[in-house]
């Protein structure tokens, strides 16, 4: 049909004409819009390629794709979709919709390496023209179907990344209600951080004109706006009429769009590119563009660029491709993810979905399905889709006069369904913990039809309802989960979540599936599935603990949580038992088989990629070589990443990570010696250049401020736990000495943490650091900083756990003799230091205070704590002029000495019997003789 035979828009081109002169100051400004909107509309009109402008989501665009196409039955489809997600479409028959075409790229090149990953998915509902389109060309025989919006690379190439692209939605003008609990955030969650491609992205740009039509629409949001004025409107009306209002709508928006010049660039080359792509298939086909159908949003539809039209120019070159590899899948979605991605109000697709069915009915309008897809009818085969002959087509006329000049009919109140939305409500309400009734249904169903009144409608939306039940119903609490918006949203159909099909899940997915299908759990299926593995009777079952526990490793928390059974280096649990949610994570699951084919290569490849990152620390890198160890039980690979760890380790010139460095190596070394026969070199290497680098770094730590006493004694711990190995592989310990000997700390927890390390070393006795401590409790001066020094003894049991007794006899010091000024204010400093960093040490306190203290309380008041026991003038901290306390007892009792001597069968003085001999060697040298001895004293 040629340009000449259309009608043209004159008699709405002059009406117009006349409004802006009359309405504006001057006909230039409003004139050259609104004729500029006529033009764009008469543009798209006269186009020998018919253009099908939609809006996402639509169930007014999907009806009226439907009936166009069983009408014009065209025989190729050009699709505003990524041209790279062509090959997944046949795909979906394997899904259940709502589901999500997405293309995914793990390791990138080309982008700043900071975007990865990078991840675009294109959501497909029933009720969206695209899926209309998709299903009516897939099942039709002798039908192509090619898309020709901009590949997955290129929608990152066009993004600016600080701004927002025309593919990125706004933010949502409405909050999330509350009270919808954990479970609606992760549905909304299972795009995750993608970018967003959807046909029609039909909203406001400026947000003064929104403003104005939601003011005097008298609604809430874009959605509501959108539902009232122009789904109800058009879901009844013809081809033209509706086609000449999209392109109104698409070409307005257009208008009055600010003059964002990135999103005005990405927009018209994204133009630019499928009329390219059009022609180029148009060229090499041979196709009569009559025979074909672009369906686009709306907004693109009412473009102005000069490649507009099979016969617009060719002055556009369509950039490579960088060096990424994509990957292509199918990802579950959901009503709230497509809302949270796209900023639409929370409920809105779900309300869509449910007008969708509702006209689908009254319409009789038979919607394409793909053939044998989950959740539709069976089909026979998958091109089975016969359409009658097409009818011919009269010419279109001029329908926008008529439509905007006509006033809206009001719809008929239908209180049957009014009715039973009330009634559905309050008994949706009682089960959720609301004190509904009977008069709350009444009130809802009076105060819907006030609503919809004070808002110049007769008959009540979904959205005057759902004011309605939560002004009526909710009063001032929630006394569930689900607030009654929700409750409303759930009622008009839900968050229905789609599922990917085995067949359409990547080689990985399946493989999991497969490994785990012994368990015989439903995997598949949304939800928690229990999973009981007893390994001692089942051996078979060990491969599916394998797979589990790196599932755990790999997926999000929640996918795979163990409740019973643990795996640490060295140890294999008999029983397990696992709380699966798989088909909840299904999205999770399906981005895994992007990066391998089998979950051991995944997480082999990850390993790597942490070891070998620009920013990764030495104790990162000994994680990686326990899970290399737990999961994979591979020699090779630990090796690589210890050798790593060591390169790492040398290269650091902080001690930040010393705790976790020395809790792992330890680990490490344990699982090593029982499970090894000899050590594996880089473990050897790294205990040797470990010693070596926190002898150098020891100085600096002490006198550093940014320091913790944590660090410093973890520095200490590794030192002094891992000397006697390092020192075997050839260290001096003089390089020990020689760092204690200039480090020079001014804190007192650092003080005393040095002081220990004197005491291991043996420059310091436990007398004189008993002696110390004392002399700070009596000088007036350092009382208030004793718990400073009592906090680095603490600490000090790290590289020194000897010293817990006089741990024990400091910590009783302190509460027997500081004033409470100082005590009190110490006490949460003193639990809070053994609840973060003293998991270990807290058991050794608790042990050696149950030797030291009465078990019972009645032994308390006679109770004599150990360092007080002694006379003054055998004090623990005082001493002959020996050095030797011992003999200082030995020279007051003489008699008691020989009898003791006699009885345990020693026949020398007392001055030489007491002169290298202990009583704990003579005891363990007579044990008959002791226990005697013993007998006596207690008679």
């Amino acid at each position: 049909m040629t340009a000449p035979d259309r009608p043209g828009f004159e008699a709405l081109r002059t009406q117009l004409q006349d409004a802006a002169a009359t309405f504006a100051d001057g006909p230039d400004a409003l004139e050259s819009i609104l004729l500029g909107i006529v033009d764009d509309v008469d543009r798209a009109v006269r186009e020998p390629l018919e253009i099908f402008p939609v809006c996402h989501h639509s169930p007014a665009s999907a009806l009226a794709m439907a009936r166009r196409l069983r009408e014009k039955q065209p025989k190729v489809v050009y699709l505003e979709l990524c041209e790279d997600m062509a090959p997944l479409l046949p795909e979906l028959r394997n899904c259940t919709l709502p589901v999500a075409v997405q293309a995914f790229a793990a390791e990138i090149d080309g982008f700043p390496a900071e975007w990865a990953p990078l991840s675009v998915v294109a959501p497909l509902t029933e009720a969206s023209a695209e899926y209309q389109a998709i299903a009516y060309a897939l099942d039709t025989p002798g039908v192509e179907l090619v898309l020709v919006d901009r590949s997955s690379d290129h929608v990152y190439q066009w993004d600016a990344r600080a701004e927002p692209t025309g593919d990125t939605a706004p933010p949502s003008d409405e909050p999330t209600a509350a009270g919808e609990g954990e479970t609606r955030t992760e549905e909304a969650a299972l795009h995750g951080d993608a970018v967003g491609v959807e046909i029609g992205d039909l909203r406001p740009r400026f947000a003064e004109l929104e403003e104005h039509l939601l003011r005097h629409g008298k609604v809430r949001h874009w959605s509501e706006w959108w539902h009232q004025y122009v789904e109800l409107p058009l879901g009844d009306g013809d081809h033209d009429t509706y086609r000449q209002v999209m392109l109104l709508i698409g070409s307005l928006f257009r208008h009055l769009a600010p003059g964002d010049p990135h999103r005005v660039r990405v927009d018209e080359d994204r133009e630019r590119h499928m009329w390219k792509r059009m022609r180029d298939h148009l060229a090499a086909t041979g196709t009569d563009p009559a025979d074909c159908l672009y369906v686009c949003g709306a907004f693109h539809a009412a473009s102005r660029v000069p490649e507009f039209g099979v016969h617009g120019t060719d002055t556009f070159e369509i950039g490579p491709r960088t060096a990424t590899t994509w990957q292509h899948g199918l990802i579950p979605s959901s009503h709230a993810a497509i809302e949270a991605q796209f900023g639409l109000a929370p409920g809105s697709v779900s309300i869509a979905a449910s007008l969708w069915a509702k006209n689908v009915k009254r319409t009789r309008v038979k919607p394409f399905r793909l053939a044998g897809q989950k959740g539709t009818k069976a089909a026979k085969s998958a091109k089975t889709t016969v359409l009658p002959a097409p009818e011919p087509e009269a010419p279109a006329t001029d329908r926008l006069s008529g439509f905007l000049a006509q006033a809206p009919v009001p719809d008929r109140l239908d209180e049957a369904e009014l009715l039973g939305w009330c009634v559905e409500i309050v008994r949706a309400a009682r089960r959720n913990g609301y004190l509904a009734s009977t008069a709350d249904a009444i009130a809802v169903f009076e105060t819907s039809i006030l609503l919809a009144g004070m808002r110049d409608r007769v008959r009540p939306t979904p959205y005057d309802f759902q004011d309605a039940a939560v002004t009526c119903i909710e009063k001032d609490t929630v006394p569930g989960r689900r607030d009654v918006r929700r409750l409303v949203e759930i009622m008009m159909g839900g968050d229905r979540i789609g599922r990917v099909g085995y067949d359409a899940l990547p080689p990985l997915a399946r493989d999991v599936h497969d490994r785990l299908a012994v368990l015989g759990l439903r995997l598949e299926q949304r939800g928690v599935r229990r999973a009981l593995l007893d390994l001692a009777s089942r051996p078979e079952l060990e491969p599916c603990s394998d797979v589990l526990w790196m599932l755990r490793r790999l997926m999000p928390p929640g996918a795979a949580r163990p409740i019973m059974g643990e795996r640490r280096l060295g140890e294999r649990s008999i029983q397990e038992s696992w709380d699966l949610a798989l088909g909840t994570h299904q999205r999770a699951l399906i981005e895994l088989g992007y990066e391998g084919v089998s979950i051991e290569q995944v997480l082999e490849q990850r390993l790597r990629r942490i070891a070998y990152a620009p920013q990764t620390t030495t104790a990162t890198v000994l994680e990686a070589v326990e899970d290399a160890i737990l999961h994979l039980r591979s020699r090779r690979l630990a090796d690589e990443l210890g050798t790593r760890a060591l390169e790492v380790l040398a290269a650091e010139r902080t001690v930040d990570g010393a705790p976790d460095v020395l809790r792992r190596i330890r680990r490490l070394l344990a699982y090593y010696r029982t499970a090894e026969p000899v050590l594996p070199g880089w473990i050897e290497a790294f205990v040797k250049t470990g010693y070596a680098h926190y002898c150098t770094l020891l100085p600096t730590a002490c006198a550093d401020e940014d320091a913790t006493v944590g660090q410093v004694a973890a520095m200490l711990g590794f030192l002094f736990s891992m000397e006697s190995l390092a020192l075997s592989l050839g260290c001096d310990r003089a390089q020990l000495r020689l760092a204690l000997a200039q480090s020079h700390p001014k804190d007192p927890a650092r003080t005393a943490l040095l002081w220990a390390a004197q005491v291991q070393l043996g420059h310091l006795s436990r007398d004189e650091l008993r002696a110390r401590f004392a002399g700070l409790l009596d000088n007036p001066l350092v009382v208030p900083a004793y718990p400073r020094y009592l906090s680095g003894l603490v600490h000090a049991l790290e590289p020194v756990p000897a010293l817990c007794d006089l741990v024990v006899e400091a910590v009783s010091q302190a509460f027997g003799r500081l004033p409470d000024p100082v005590l009190l204010p110490w006490l949460p400093t003193l639990i809070t230091t053994l609840r973060a960093g003293g998991a270990d040490l807290a058991p050794l306190l608790v042990r050696e205070a149950g030797r030291t203290f009465p078990a019972r309380l009645a032994e308390l008041d006679g109770w004599i704590p150990p360092w007080r026991a002694l006379p003054d003038a055998v004090a623990p901290h005082r001493t002959d002029a020996g050095g030797a306390p011992g003999r200082v007892l030995l020279g007051i009792h003489r008699e008691t000495c020989d009898a003791v001597a006699a009885l345990l069968g020693s026949e020398e003085p007392w001055a030489t019997a007491g002169t290298g001999t202990t009583g704990a060697v003579l005891a363990g040298r007579y044990p008959e003789t002791a226990s005697a001895v013993g007998a006596l004293l207690e008679g």
